[in-house]
């Protein structure tokens, strides 16, 4: 697979939908969707659901340094964008890397860990569209390929949290 890694300067999709996998203290891995939606004072706002019952986040965006900021009741998350796109299937992989923190009330508050998030979107119809640089051994991190497949292994569930944030505008 030939894929060029390249930081951008476009903003994050107005409304997104994630694959996220996150590790605190060392724990097992917890899988889950993150939904986020950038205002265009590039705030955001969305929910992040590990264990079924979707948690409120709010945070920012910062464009010019591509980094995320964001919290929920139970953690405290921030992170930095980076983009791979793949050519041979006209995808753009977005992915977020960084680290959280554990907040009270949660049981494991003071705790750190690392979380990763992925979302792509079709190349040929991004708004945002950057020119590929030339082809690659690069590939992205192996957290682009294993939360593809909580982003699209249950599509009723995307389908409903389109619904809940489409309704809160």
């Amino acid at each position: 697979m030939s894929v060029a890694a390249q930081t951008s300067t476009k903003s994050l999709p107005p409304f997104s939908i994630w694959g996220v996998h996150a590790s605190v203290a060392g724990r097992p891995v917890v899988w889950g969707k993150l939904v986020m939606r950038v205002l265009p004072d590039q705030q955001i706002q969305g929910t992040i659901q590990f264990r079924g019952t979707p948690i409120p986040i709010e945070g920012s965006w910062n464009e010019s340094a591509q980094q995320i900021m964001f919290h929920s009741p139970y953690a405290a998350y921030s992170g930095h964008l980076t983009i791979y796109d793949d050519v041979q299937i006209q995808l753009r992989h977005l992915v977020l890397t960084g680290r959280l923190q554990m907040l009270p009330p949660s049981l494991q508050a003071g705790e750190y860990g690392t979380w990763v998030a992925t979302t792509d979107i079709s190349l040929a119809g991004y708004s945002g569209y950057v020119p590929p640089q030339p082809p690659s051994t690069s590939l992205p991190p192996v957290g682009v390929f294993v939360t593809s497949n909580i982003l699209y292994g249950n599509s009723s569930y995307i389908k409903r949290q389109s619904r809940h944030i489409s309704n809160e505008k």
